[in-house]
């Protein structure tokens, strides 16, 4: 499917079998990205006026100095602060990193942070699973195996997780496809995964260019969007960055597979408005959840 060159025939596959799972409607989280890296001791300073949001993404870099209980203290505050804000935070890599800093079992991490608020993982720091790739980008790389594996400890667990993968890079065809199949099959065992996003990278710009990474075309973000909904059929969620995509491109992809967005540096209103005027329904849902929220 990747190598095809009919765009409008992916996208049509694609919009049926969303169309089945979900109708007309597009589903979209109220969201804000938070970097803990920027948030001081006065956390209700800095969180203070979130408190209508359905959800925050806590996101940030790594300090070796800080402890695993570091983290685990941030998290509590933050739930102490936002009670009703699903919080979503971490990637498995990150929880890979708890678990070799801390001395602990993955299960063991995975518990701590469900019990101070973590409500569902972050999809984000993905690349295709390849070990060469992870490195090329800067991540700290884990195997597929491992990946999985903390997903499914975390599944297993009750939580939801979000997962994503990179592309634009030197993965091949084949990688991105293999990549997309080790998901479903994981989602069969455990139907865990809330959702899926493709996630074009994208080097001009950046101080360090990959060698051999060049930039993804509109074409190629909407014949990877399309191919993930058709292979990930049994995914509640196919979610495009509209942030990446520009809004004109993210409202084509509701009609190639996509059925979730987020809010993220856009007002619910102007989300509501974007989805709407490509002809979906616009529905709230909260960031651990496929159904819509309650007003």
């Amino acid at each position: 499917m990747l190598n095809s060159q009919d765009i409008l025939a992916l996208g049509y596959m694609a919009n049926l079998v969303c169309e089945r799972k979900n109708g007309n409607q597009t589903y979209f989280v109220v969201t804000r990205q938070i970097n803990y890296s920027d948030l001081g001791k006065d956390l209700g300073t800095d969180l203070g006026d979130l408190t209508d949001l359905s959800e925050i993404q806590l996101m940030g870099e790594f300090n070796p100095e800080l402890s695993f209980d570091y983290y685990v203290d941030m998290l509590q505050q933050v739930k102490r602060l936002l009670p009703k804000v699903s919080v979503q935070a971490f990637s498995a890599l990150e929880v890979d990193y708890f678990a070799r800093m801390a001395d602990l079992p993955v299960t063991e991490i995975l518990r701590r942070l469900m019990d101070v608020g973590l409500d569902s993982l972050s999809g984000s720091k993905a690349a295709v699973f390849t070990p060469p790739l992870g490195a090329k980008l800067g991540e700290m790389n884990v195997s597929a195996e491992r990946y999985l594996e903390i997903q499914e400890s975390a599944h297993r667990l009750g939580m939801r997780t979000n997962v994503a993968m990179f592309y634009g890079q030197v993965g091949s065809t084949e990688e991105r496809i293999e990549h997309l199949l080790k998901l479903r099959e994981l989602q069969d065992r455990t139907s865990g995964f809330l959702t899926f996003m493709p996630l074009a990278y994208y080097p001009n710009g950046t101080k360090e260019e990959i060698t051999g990474v060049s930039d993804s075309t509109g074409f190629e973000d909407l014949k990877i969007l399309s191919t993930s909904r058709i292979l990930l059929d049994n995914f509640e969620h196919i979610k495009a960055d509209w942030v990446v995509l520009g809004p004109k491109l993210a409202q084509v992809s509701l009609t190639f597979g996509v059925d979730a967005l987020d809010s993220h540096l856009m007002t619910k209103r102007a989300l509501i408005h974007l989805i709407e005027k490509a002809r979906r329904e616009a529905v709230e849902r909260s960031g651990k959840e496929r159904s819509a929220c309650k007003e």
